[in-house]
């Protein structure tokens, strides 16, 4: 299967919007566990990541397969970038099209990205729970930063694990 990674075009903003939704909620990824989680619909809310980020899409000649947001270093969407990192966020795949590497190609491409520019370092943060994830993260040379663990969620013991790749 050939994949093209290619930046998302407001024609698939509802398309990809709906994948990355239901990504996390069939994988039980939302803190309050369903579509009513406020986080469900700013994972549905493409355009307005659009608008702050780059947003990239794993596309085949027929079809979006998944997509990540892409934060260049000292953009407004980031939520742990320090100054000189880029950040990825929202990466999801489609459920039928995981295990062919779109979630790999679609990290490689940010990591790309960042690589063509003065940042220093990429992060992320992701959910314990993530597994797959985290091993599509360590093969590309990400680790983990723990002591940059944060909790999004005040008062609440809902925690996000940070990793790193120093450029």
């Amino acid at each position: 299967m050939d994949i093209l990674i290619r930046p998302a075009e407001p024609t698939d903003y509802e398309h990809l919007g709906e994948i990355t939704a239901q990504a996390y909620l069939q994988d039980g990824l939302l803190a309050f566990g369903d579509e009513d989680d406020w986080y469900f619909q700013e994972l549905k809310n493409v355009a307005k990541r659009a608008a702050e980020a780059d947003v990239l899409v794993a596309a085949t000649d027929d079809r979006i397969l998944g997509g990540v947001t892409y934060v260049p270093s000292g953009g407004p969407f980031a939520e742990l970038a320090r100054p000189g990192e880029a950040e990825i966020r929202m990466l999801a795949v489609f459920h039928e099209a995981r295990g062919r590497g779109v979630g790999k190609a679609l990290v490689q491409a940010c990591i790309d990205r960042a690589r063509a520019t003065d940042t220093t370092a990429v992060v992320l943060c992701t959910q314990p729970t993530m597994h797959t994830a985290h091993r599509i993260y360590e093969r590309l040379g990400f680790t983990r930063a723990p002591e940059r663990d944060w909790h999004p969620i005040p008062d609440n013991d809902f925690t996000l694990l940070t990793y790193q790749l120093t450029l």
